[in-house]
């Protein structure tokens, strides 16, 4: 029986959930894969896609977790997305709702790999739209759930801020515009106290909310937002994933002291997902060191 439980987006990853590409390919649901395929990019090979894949899994058990593995679906592409379907909070996973229509039926797949498991939904997501990649465990107690419209909505998220404030944590509601995909395109956190952001985007009360929490942003320009820049793992113990064309912010994130492990992913955020859309935590230590 699993105990899979995350309180916070920075403290170390022990078990992740990822899904293999056997069946990705890049679909116009966003504005950057809109972009990719207007560009008339050749189409990702599977041989390309598993390498670069791979990388990233290597990176994972590199920082210290267990990888596990959701068995792909031809008709689901997006599946490898793992961050969008369930969340894992500190009382245990919440079953979100999909927006797009060619990604609904991936609950079932997360349904089926929870239960061989042994690790019950604390909740299940039943108003409006709920997409993983939109919310943000900062620390125990503390979370943000942005909300576009396009993919979660107010009503989803009002819906998990409220559980979550049942519990007595504080939680930010951020509206943001649908053209960013999630909120993770905009923003993630690097290490405890320590976020990348594309300032030049998010409002700037967010920004002094995140400041008033104590939590320092590095800057990330809008056009390496667009090409998932902000889109990091934190790892825990100073580690952090981030793709290897991030070259600015992989300096910037060196410069804090911390050991950025950088997988070729070029493939995937083409399609509109990092590091973070491609994993999902499954269990993090409750104790940051």
């Amino acid at each position: 029986m699993s105990n899979w439980r995350v309180s916070s987006e920075t403290a170390p990853l022990r078990d992740v959930l990822v899904c293999p590409p056997d069946h990705y390919r890049w679909l116009p649901t966003n504005s950057i894969a809109r972009r990719t395929l207007a560009d008339e990019r050749q189409a990702p090979a599977p041989a390309h896609l598993a390498a670069q894949h791979a990388e990233l899994v290597a990176a994972l058990r590199e920082g210290g977790a267990t990888v596990h593995t959701l068995p792909p679906e031809p008709h689901l592409p997006y599946m490898v997305y793992t961050r969008d379907s369930v969340v894992v909070t500190h009382q245990g996973p919440v079953l979100c709702q999909l927006e797009r229509p060619q990604r609904r039926g991936e609950y079932a797949g997360l349904i089926d790999f929870h239960a061989a498991h042994g690790s019950g939904f604390w909740r299940k997501s039943s108003a409006g739209t709920l997409e993983g990649g939109d919310i943000h465990i900062i620390r125990p107690g503390l979370a943000v759930i942005g909300h576009s419209g396009g993919r979660t909505d107010e009503s989803g998220a009002e819906q998990l801020a409220g559980w979550l404030r049942a519990e007595g944590w504080e939680v930010r509601l951020e509206p943001f515009d649908e053209h960013f995909l999630h909120l993770d395109v905009l923003f993630c956190m690097a290490a405890p106290g320590l976020a990348v952001a594309c300032t030049d985007v998010l409002d700037e009360d967010f920004i002094a909310w995140l400041k008033g929490h104590g939590i320092r942003c590095i800057p990330v320009p809008y056009g390496d937002a667009m090409r998932l820049g902000c889109n990091i793992l934190a790892l825990g113990n100073g580690r952090v994933v981030s793709a290897r064309g991030s070259t600015g912010l992989n300096a910037a994130l060196r410069a804090e002291g911390l050991t950025v492990l950088d997988p070729e992913l070029s493939l995937f955020t083409l399609g509109g997902g990092g590091p973070h859309c491609l994993t999902c935590p499954l269990l993090r230590e409750e104790k940051e060191p």
